[in-house]
C-alpha cells in the first residue's frame, strides 16, 4: 500500500474545511481582495491571470482615434502565464540581479534589472495640485427624453445609454492624505457619448470661492500645507486659509457651505453634484436657454459627525473610497438622478434678480425647480487605479453638439487651466489616448506626433485643405458642435467684475437661516474649531466681522467659543426668503447600501442572529457581524472583531447579546479596553455603542443586549429601541435609519 495515501487523505480533508471556512468568511460579503481565494502555500502549477471581480470594470477596448477594437477586456490586462520582459522575453529569475559572482558587483548589462528599475523609478506622475486624493467607478447613464425641448445633445434622448466614468476626490489633500477631512469634493464624470466626450467637471457645494478664475492660485495657495512647514495637511484650520476668505469676502458663501455638514459627507453615495456654472443650452432649432446641473442622490444628502469624521480619518483613511467600492461589490449600485435648473436666455443674464455668471451664487431651488433629465449608475469598480482613476483626464472644454458655455469668468479660465494641466501631468499634448480617456465618437483630428502618441497615422497631408488624402477630413454642418453667435457688448477692455459680483453677504446669510437648528449648531461648532486653530489673533477678529454681517447669533456664538467680543454688523444684513432645499433634514430616504453592524456573543445562542442577518440582505443594506475572535460563529462569517471594530464604519447597530471581555481586553494590548465599564461586559462593546450614541446613530438590542444599553447608559433615549426579537429591533432601526440620525437626541440650543 502506497504509504502516502493516507497523509494525503487527511491533507484533503484539512483543506475541503478549509476551503468551506474560506468560502464562509468570503461569501455575501463585500471586501475580497481578489477574485478567487488565496492559498496556503505558494501555488506553483503554471496558470494565466485569474479573471477580474465580477463588479470590476476596465475602459471599452477602443482604439486611439475612437474604433471600436470588439476586443475583450482582458485583452488589455496580463497576458500569458508566465513573467516576461516589457518584450515579452521569458524571465527565468526576478529576485536576483546580475552579479560578477555571488557577492557583486551588478553588471550593467542586466538589462532585466535596468528595465525594472527604471520603470519603478517612473510610476509616479506628478500628482494634481487640486483633486489628488481620488476614487472613481464605472457605470451608465439613460437620458429619460425631458430635456429634448432645451437641447440637441443626444445622450439625454430618451432611453439613451451612455457609458461614463466618475471620479470623486477632495480638494486640498495630497494623494495620501484621508478621505474624511472638512474639505469641498469633487463630482467629475466622463460621457462617452457617440457625439464626442462630455466632461461635467461638478463639485458637492455649488458655489465657488472666487468669482474670477485669476484668483485660483491664490485660493489654493492659500488653502494648502503653510509653504514653510508643509502643515497642516488637507485642512482648513490654519492661519493661511482664514486669513485669504476673511479678506477676500466673496469667499464667504463657500466657506459657510465648507463649514456646514456638506463638508464631511457620510458617502459619496449620499453627496450631491453641482456643475457650478451656469451652460448654455442650444435645441435643434437654435434656440438658447441657461441652464445649472444638479446631480441627486437617490439615497438623499447624509454627513459624517465632526467627531465621527476624526475617528474615521485615523482608523479607516480610505473610508468613502472604500464605501463606494463595497456598495458596488455587493450590489447596491449608487445612483444619481442629473436635473438641470432652466433660465430665459435674456441678454442681462439675471434671474430672480441673481446674476447667472456669478459662481459664488446659487439660484434656490424654490425659484427656478430642478427637473430630472436622466439617471446615473455606477456599476463597475476600475481595474486598475493607476489607469483609470489617476490618468482620467477632465476638461470644461470637452462639450458635445448642444452644450456651450457661457462668459462665467470662472468657467472662462478653467476652460484654459484644465488642458495645461494635463501637458505635464499626463506627458505632453496625447492625454486622450489614454484608454480611460478615449471618446467613443470617431476621431480624425489632423493632430499629429507629440510625446507618447500611440495612434499609427495614415495618409500624407494632415492639413485642410488638400488633395492627396482625397479631401479628407472634410467639415460639415451635420450634428457639429456650434460655437453660439452670441453678442459681445462693445465695451472698453478693463479689469474689473460687474456690479452684482459686489454682493457678498446675502446669500451667505440665506444659507445660515436655511438651516435647521442641529445645523446650525454644527455650522457655529465648525467656525470656533477653525479659528480656534488659527495663531493669528487679528485674523480670528477679521473672520468674525465676516461672521456679524451675516448673521448676529452665529457671530456671537462663535464669539463666545473663541473668548472674543462678537463685532457689531458693517453692512444691512440682507433681508432674504430661507430655501428648504438647502437643507439636509427632515426627509426620509432609502436605507439601500447602509452598514449595519451586529453584536454578537458566540458563548450562548445565536438563533436569533442568522434570520436578523438574511433580513439585512433582503433589506439591500449589508450586516458585518461583530464578535469577540474573528473566523466563523454558529457556521456565520465574522467580519470584524472587538479589537478592529469602530463605530464609525456602522450606519446602525444591533446588540444580540451582552459578551463578557474577551481574552485580549487589555488595556496594554488594545486601549479601547480601558474605556469605563463594569467587569460583566467587554468595554469595548460599551465603547462601540456610546460612540454610536453618541453621533446620533440608531441602535438596537433584544435579549441580553439590553444589558449593555444600560452598560452604557443609553437604554431608554431616543433612537435606542428594544424588541422581544431581533427581526423587530431591525424594523424599528430601519424606519430610524430612512432620517440618517436620530438628532432630537440632542436639542439645539439656537433657533
Amino acid at each position: 500500500m502506497d504509504s502516502s495515501k493516507p497523509v494525503k487523505a487527511v491533507k484533503d480533508v484539512v483543506e475541503a474545511a478549509a476551503a468551506k471556512v474560506a468560502e464562509a468568511l468570503t461569501s455575501e460579503v463585500p471586501g475580497a481582495p481578489g477574485s478567487a481565494p488565496a492559498t496556503v502555500d505558494e501555488p506553483t502549477a503554471p496558470k494565466g491571470p485569474l479573471p477580474p471581480k465580477k463588479e470590476q470594470g476596465a475602459p471599452d477596448t477602443r482604439t486611439p482615434t475612437g474604433a471600436e477594437t470588439g476586443a475583450p477586456a482582458e485583452s488589455k490586462g496580463q497576458q500569458g502565464a508566465f513573467l516576461t520582459t516589457s518584450q515579452g522575453a521569458r524571465l527565468r529569475d526576478t529576485d536576483h540581479s546580475l552579479k560578477a559572482g555571488p557577492r557583486g558587483p551588478i553588471l550593467l548589462q542586466d538589462h532585466h534589472f535596468r528595465e525594472k528599475i527604471t520603470h519603478f523609478d517612473h510610476e509616479r506622475i506628478p500628482e494634481r495640485v487640486v483633486h489628488a486624493r481620488g476614487a472613481g467607478a464605472h457605470g451608465v447613464f439613460t437620458g429619460y427624453g425631458a430635456a429634448q425641448k432645451v437641447t440637441k445633445a443626444g445622450f439625454l434622448a430618451k432611453g439613451k445609454e451612455t457609458p461614463v466614468f466618475v471620479r470623486f476626490s477632495t480638494v486640498l489633500g495630497s494623494r495620501g492624505s484621508a478621505d474624511t477631512v472638512r474639505d469641498t469634493r469633487g463630482f467629475a464624470t466622463k460621457f462617452y457619448t457617440d457625439e464626442g466626450t462630455f466632461d461635467l467637471v461638478a463639485n458637492n457645494i455649488p458655489v465657488f470661492f472666487i468669482q474670477d478664475a485669476i484668483k485660483f492660485p491664490d485660493i489654493i495657495h492659500a488653502g494648502k500645507p503653510h509653504p514653510d512647514r508643509e502643515i497642516p495637511q488637507a485642512q482648513s484650520a490654519h492661519d493661511t486659509f482664514w486669513d485669504f476668505v476673511s479678506l477676500h469676502t466673496e469667499a464667504q458663501h463657500h466657506t459657510i457651505w465648507n463649514m456646514s455638514d456638506r463638508g464631511i459627507p457620510r458617502s459619496y453615495r449620499t453627496m450631491e453634484g453641482f456643475g457650478v456654472h451656469t451652460f448654455r443650452l442650444v435645441d435643434a432649432a437654435g434656440e438658447t436657454v441657461l441652464v445649472k446641473f444638479h446631480w441627486k442622490p437617490k439615497l438623499g444628502v447624509h454627513s459624517l459627525d465632526w467627531e465621527e469624521a476624526q475617528i474615521a480619518a485615523g482608523v479607516d483613511p480610505d473610508f468613502h473610497r472604500r464605501d463606494l467600492y463595497d456598495a458596488i461589490e455587493a450590489g447596491a449600485f449608487p445612483e444619481w438622478e442629473l436635473g438641470i435648473q432652466v433660465f430665459p436666455d435674456t441678454p442681462e443674464e439675471t434671474f430672480a434678480g441673481i446674476d447667472l455668471l456669478d459662481p459664488t451664487k446659487i439660484v434656490p431651488e424654490e425659484l427656478a425647480p430642478v427637473q430630472p433629465v436622466g439617471k446615473l449608475v455606477l456599476n463597475r469598480t476600475p481595474r486598475n487605479f493607476f489607469a483609470e482613476t489617476e490618468q482620467v483626464a477632465f476638461h470644461l472644454g470637452h462639450l458635445p453638439p448642444g452644450i456651450d458655455v457661457t462668459n462665467d469668468p470662472l468657467l472662462q479660465g478653467r476652460l484654459f487651466s484644465y488642458v495645461d494641466t494635463q501637458l505635464t501631468r499626463l506627458g505632453g499634448p496625447n492625454f486622450s489616448q489614454i484608454p480611460i480617456n478615449r471618446p467613443h465618437a470617431p476621431v480624425n483630428d489632423m493632430l499629429r506626433d507629440g510625446f507618447h502618441q500611440h495612434a499609427v497615422h495614415a495618409g500624407v497631408a494632415p492639413y485642410r485643405p488638400n488633395s492627396l488624402d482625397g479631401g479628407n477630413p472634410f467639415t460639415t454642418e451635420e450634428n457639429a458642435f456650434l460655437d453660439l453667435p452670441v453678442v459681445v457688448a462693445e465695451a472698453p477692455k478693463v479689469r474689473a467684475n460687474p456690479a452684482s459680483f459686489d454682493d457678498h453677504y446675502s446669500q451667505v446669510r440665506l444659507f445660515w437661516l436655511s438651516m435647521s437648528p442641529v445645523e446650525k449648531e454644527h455650522i457655529i461648532r465648525a467656525y470656533t474649531f477653525e479659528l480656534g486653530k488659527c495663531y493669528e489673533q487679528a485674523i480670528k477678529e477679521r473672520q468674525l466681522q465676516c461672521l456679524a454681517n451675516i448673521d448676529p447669533v452665529l457671530c456671537a456664538e462663535v464669539a463666545k467659543g473663541l473668548g472674543l467680543p462678537a463685532p457689531e454688523p458693517t453692512v444691512p444684513l440682507a433681508d432674504v426668503h430661507p430655501s428648504p432645499a438647502l437643507s439636509q433634514i427632515g426627509r426620509m430616504w432609502p436605507a439601500d447600501g447602509r452598514l449595519i453592524g451586529i453584536v454578537v456573543d458566540p458563548a450562548v445562542g445565536l438563533d436569533d442572529v442568522g434570520p436578523v442577518r438574511r433580513a439585512v440582505f433582503a433589506a439591500g443594506m449589508v450586516p458585518l457581524l461583530i464578535a469577540p475572535y474573528g473566523g466563523v460563529v454558529d457556521g456565520m462569517p465574522v467580519q470584524r472583531t472587538f479589537a478592529t471594530a469602530r463605530s464609525v464604519e456602522f450606519d446602525a447597530i444591533l446588540v444580540a447579546g451582552a459578551p463578557a471581555p474577551a481574552a485580549d481586553a487589555l488595556p496594554v494590548r488594545d486601549a479601547k479596553a480601558g474605556a469605563a465599564g463594569s467587569l460583566a461586559v467587554d468595554p469595548r462593546v460599551v465603547l462601540l455603542v456610546d460612540e454610536a450614541w453618541r453621533h446620533a446613530k440608531a441602535i438596537g438590542a433584544w435579549g441580553n443586549g439590553l444589558t449593555v444599553l444600560q452598560e452604557a447608559g443609553v437604554a431608554g433615549t431616543p433612537g435606542v429601541v428594544t424588541a422581544e426579537s431581533g427581526e423587530d429591533a431591525l424594523t424599528a432601526v430601519q424606519q430610524l435609519l430612512a432620517a440618517h440620525r436620530v438628532w432630537e437626541r440632542f436639542p439645539a440650543s439656537v433657533a
